[in-house]
């Protein structure tokens, strides 16, 4: 079997709108294709053997050991690979479900789909899928123990916190939309000008100043000591020679560590004595990126942990570190494995509680209290095994929020704004968080910026508390959802033009744009990445913009297959029409499948949205029984019978009706402008472009446009190079016209070709091009109707050939050209560069060049210097020209 390739949906795709993390492998079964699994004998059973949780997998049968019969009955390879790489991930702690196989459209070949948790160990769990079904297949033993450790290693590395991912979790119940901007806890809440952002338990709002005080234990401890604060008396030292002299002056027992750390790095307790003292220096010294460490008096206490979110006392938790009780008979290893087979405890932060490790910190303290790993402790001894309390190092938290006394909560919320965080968590110890500080001896320790939310979220005993959306609340309050408009179009023909157009209004209203298309991305009018930029990367690009208010995303069928959406709701969702085109890659054979890519757009319209649609495809039409929104129809015909009952049931429409671009709610009709009126047109005479207005005024008026504002942004909008590079350039030499057009498939053509009809020519000269990724039939259906456009024809070839030779589409051309007019003029001129200048060189008087171009930028430079070589040579420049000499 071979892995032809694996693609990682990220967001809402063609396998399924609502689960947004698929790994769609396309996987070759070659000869196994003739082997299903009833054909290899024992095969079940050795699965069965490996697997025995799979028994919950019930499949299409629908109970309990649904798969098993499945394979008892005869499946293939592709269907138990799937089944395999859900049940090794949910072996390594993350249980997913989701998983359906496909054929691809060739004998053999299947697209093998499956839930992930994070990217990397759903890729990673394909490939060992294929790995463990080769082994059972041949008999062969498989340890899955490496790569079950390997998965686990993968999620830790990838995940985000359990803090981020709390914060997270709660803003996408909210509806807010988040990204993750970097590989570790940077992550945006919101889109464009909305956006909030967050790096584990820092905002976008948390002063700097405080985050800096916080992490300077000497300038925090000075600003509570002088708003009288309890804190343990300490002093702060660079040198080692200054320990004996601080520990004189602290007394003992104290507790070392350094002035710049976290997350209890560098800390010892408990210090008696000054030998004990400058080792915990070094340790601290090493941690410190000053150099300064401090020492506190240790005191007598149990450590709690207050949580104060926007100066508010939100949770409270008593923190243990990791210890053990001895029984009498068992050794200390023994009574450290015991704890860890708790079900509560796992690998990293993937349980409640993370698995006690014996490192050299541990080793440390258990030599200082007389033992070794081998030693039996007495019944009810108790042993610490780190020096913190932290939930990472195995510690446990009990939550204490209901019993924290008034005084503690006034004084802790008081903290919060002397150091100025709007997160903090505080460090308290006292032998009773119900009684003032005062009364019980205790003292503040420290301040956190960026407090971990772990241990109030899931503590080990007591309420579990929702810290995040305390933080949501600060971030977005009052309901606010952090979203911008953002408008997705797609569809095969128009959808550029259609992108354009309507980012177009939203400019000429005065709101701040980004919109991808096919050669770019635009925020406002600057170009700032050139390509075609239609897949869910870009569409991030736009969101993640700060200065963003409106976005208009052109969606293609490429970025749909590869990775899915870039956004997972629109608030409009525009499918302009579907023709074959692309057929016959990434496994989409059939007009119908394709139409299938393109409905997911509207399928993630919000549902107070609008999914604006094509009333006049019927593909396109049929979407509107999958979408759970508002629908729209557009139609060049306003006597269309959908039109017309959409209507009657008081919907929202577009039509083309008397000469006019026309809205209508139920049956009243708002004249927007004539369609002569509309430069893109061209004078009403390009009728697909009419099509792509309407549902750009249908967008316009669901975002309240004025009809005025409508009208002006229509006359305003010029199809020009820089308006609609490549839709519908024409150029006006002296004695001739040039024509660029996208062109590239079919239904483009025949579209161009109605239009240049209407355009008066002595001659009309088309210069046309294969594109190796369509299929044949398309390709000769190409060649045919330029037969039928022109009067003569030149085939170029595009730098691209895409999977075919330069021979191969031009013998195709050609033969499509043949076959509808056997004596049509054609010339093979390979390169785009040397056609074009050839036509426009030898161009006839009151000739029409047509150039079908698939590579927008580099024809319209070509052309444009040709025009300015034109007109340096005719139309020479001298002082006589000046008026008003």
């Amino acid at each position: 079997m071979k892995i032809r390739e694996i693609n990682a949906m990220r967001g809402p795709n063609y396998w399924s709108v609502r689960r947004h993390k698929l790994i769609v492998m396309v996987l070759d079964l070659e000869e196994m294709e003739e082997r299903p699994s009833n054909k290899i004998e024992g095969f079940k059973d050795r699965l069965e053997a490996m697997f025995p949780t799979m028994y919950e997998h019930r499949c299409s049968v629908g109970t309990a050991g649904g798969f098993f019969q499945r394979v008892e009955e005869g499946t293939w390879m592709g269907h138990v690979i799937e089944h395999i790489a859900l049940e090794v991930q949910t072996l390594a702690g993350m249980d997913v479900g989701f998983g359906r196989t496909r054929g691809y459209g060739e004998k053999g070949v299947y697209n093998v789909v499956f839930a992930y948790m994070e990217e990397s160990v759903g890729r990673y769990a394909a490939k060992v899928s294929v790995a463990i079904c080769e082994a059972l297949i041949a008999g062969e033993p498989y340890d899955m123990t490496d790569d079950i450790q390997r998965m686990r290693e993968l999620r830790e590395a990838e995940r985000l916190g359990p803090s981020t991912g709390s914060i997270v979790e709660e803003a996408a119940s909210r509806g807010i939309p988040w990204i993750r901007l970097n590989k570790y806890s940077l992550c945006q809440l919101g889109y464009g000008s909305n956006q909030k952002r967050i790096q584990a338990t820092v905002t976008s709002e948390t002063s700097s100043i405080g985050v800096e005080l916080a992490c300077d234990k000497e300038d925090t401890k000075y600003l509570l000591e002088q708003a009288e604060v309890q804190t343990p008396r300490g002093d702060i030292i660079r040198r080692e020679s200054s320990v004996e002299e601080a520990c004189n002056y602290v007394g003992f027992p104290l507790v070392v560590k350094p002035v710049d750390g976290n997350h209890g790095r560098g800390i010892t307790v408990n210090i008696q004595n000054v030998e004990d003292a400058l080792v915990a220096f070094r340790i601290a010294k090493e941690s410190s990126k000053n150099g300064a460490v401090i020492l506190e008096k240790y005191i007598i206490g149990e450590d709690y942990r207050l949580l104060v979110i926007n100066n508010v006392l939100v949770a409270a938790a008593k923190r243990t570190p990791a210890n053990v009780i001895g029984n009498g008979s068992s050794t200390i290893q023994e009574l450290i494995d015991e704890v860890n087979r708790d079900p509560r405890r796992g690998y990293g932060h993937e349980n409640v509680l993370t698995q006690i490790t014996v490192n050299d910190l541990t080793m440390g303290l258990i030599k200082a209290s007389g033992y070794t790993l081998e030693s039996v402790l007495k019944k009810d001894e108790r042993l610490i095994l780190k020096d913190t309390a932290n939930l990472s190092t195995g510690g446990t938290a009990e939550d204490v929020t209901d019993i924290v006394h008034p005084a503690n909560v006034f004084m802790v919320e008081r903290i919060s704004k002397i150091i100025d965080l709007d997160i903090c968590g505080i460090d308290v110890m006292t032998t009773d968080i119900s009684k003032p500080l005062e009364e019980t001896g205790g003292a503040v320790l420290e301040v956190n910026a960026g407090p971990g939310f772990r241990m109030h979220l899931a503590p080990t005993s007591g309420l579990p508390r929702n810290v995040a959306a305390h933080v949501i609340d600060k971030l977005f309050p009052h309901g606010v959802n952090g979203r911008i408009p953002i408008v997705a179009v797609t569809g095969t023909n128009g959808k550029t033009t259609t992108t354009r157009l309507i980012a177009h209004m939203a400019k000429m209203k005065g709101l701040k744009v980004g919109y991808t298309t096919s050669d770019g991305i635009y925020i406002q009018n600057r170009l700032l990445m050139k390509g075609d930029c239609t897949g869910p990367a870009s569409a991030e690009f736009v969101l993640k913009d700060p200065t963003v208010n409106f976005a208009v995303l052109e969606s293609a069928r490429g970025g749909l297959l590869r990775a899915g959406l870039g956004f997972h709701n629109c608030d409009i969702g525009i499918v302009t029409n579907v023709a074959a085109d692309h057929l016959g890659l990434k496994g989409i054979h059939t007009i119908e499948q394709l139409a299938r890519v393109k409905g997911v757009i509207p399928e993630t319209v919000s549902p107070d949205g609008y999914a604006i649609l094509n009333a006049d495809d019927d593909l396109v039409y049929e979407m509107r029984r999958t979408v759970n929104c508002n629908v729209a129809l557009f139609s060049m015909d306003e006597n269309n019978p959908r039109i017309k009952a959409m209507q009657k049931l008081g919907g929202l429409t577009a039509v083309y009706e008397n000469g006019f671009i026309t809205v209508c709610r139920g049956e009243w009709k708002m004249r927007i402008i004539k369609s002569v009126n509309v430069p893109l047109t061209y004078g009403g005479r390009a009728t697909f472009m009419i099509q792509n207005v309407l549902p750009a005024v249908l967008t316009a008026y669901i975002q309240k446009f004025t009809i005025d504002e409508m009208k002006v942004a229509l006359e305003t909008f010029i199809p020009s190079p820089a308006q609609t590079p490549g839709r519908l350039n024409l150029f006006q030499f002296k004695d001739f016209q040039v024509l660029l057009d996208y062109a590239h498939n079919p239904a483009g053509m025949r579209a161009l070709q109605k239009f240049i009809e209407n355009i008066d020519a002595s001659v009309k000269v088309g210069i046309i091009a294969g594109v190796g990724d369509r299929r044949e039939e398309d390709t000769l259906e190409i060649g045919s109707i330029a037969a039928e456009m022109f009067d003569e024809i030149i085939i170029r070839q595009d730098k691209n050939l895409r999977g075919r030779s330069e021979t191969e589409l031009i013998n195709m051309l050609d033969a499509g050209i043949k076959r509808r007019d056997p004596n049509k003029k054609t010339t093979i001129i390979p390169n785009e560069k040397e056609a074009a200048t050839f036509a426009i060189t030898n161009a006839k008087k009151d000739a029409l060049i047509v150039i079908c171009s698939d590579v927008i930028p580099d024809a319209l430079e070509l052309v444009q210097k040709l025009k300015e070589e034109e007109a340096n040579r005719l139309y020479e420049f001298s002082t006589k020209d000046i008026p008003n000499q």
